[in-house]
């Protein structure tokens, strides 16, 4: 079993930037929840900390629910933490408080914790390097 997993979209790849390099990344930037389950669903997701980011990037098109209750279905480890979405692009049809619910309700449900962005560029939602620093502290890193 891995040490520590993180798995998600471009915030998962800075949360990677920034984490100890015994963490193993399955990152893309720009990706939706669809994008990674459809490349990542099958391989091996446990760890002793898993780290997920996705739903900035899901739209109106995308089942975001249905797509990270998949992911999380798979996900086995010690202790599970959801990156909160901060910001997402509104021309996607989507509000970020719609996704932000999702994340916290799966979450909820299977006793995982919830980490926030607490600093954020000025695209309201990628974290700065403090807020990425953050994220790392918070999950234990």
């Amino acid at each position: 079993m891995l040490e520590c997993l993180i798995i998600g979209d471009s915030i998962a790849v800075g949360t990677k930037m920034f984490a100890p390099t015994m963490c193993t990344s399955y990152a893309h930037s720009g990706w939706t929840s669809n994008q990674w389950n459809s490349t990542y669903l099958n391989q091996d997701l446990s760890a002793g900390i898993v780290v997920i980011s996705l739903g900035s990037n899901d739209n109106k098109y995308i089942h975001t629910e249905n797509e990270l209750r998949k992911l999380r279905n798979n996900v086995h480890g010690k202790k599970i933490f959801w990156i909160l979405p901060h910001g997402n692009n509104p021309q996607g049809g989507v509000s970020i408080e719609y996704i932000q619910k999702i994340v916290q309700k799966i979450a909820k449900e299977h006793g995982d914790i919830v980490v926030p962005i607490k600093q954020v560029q000025p695209d309201s939602v990628h974290p700065t390097a403090n807020g990425y620093k953050e994220i790392i502290k918070d999950v234990g890193l």
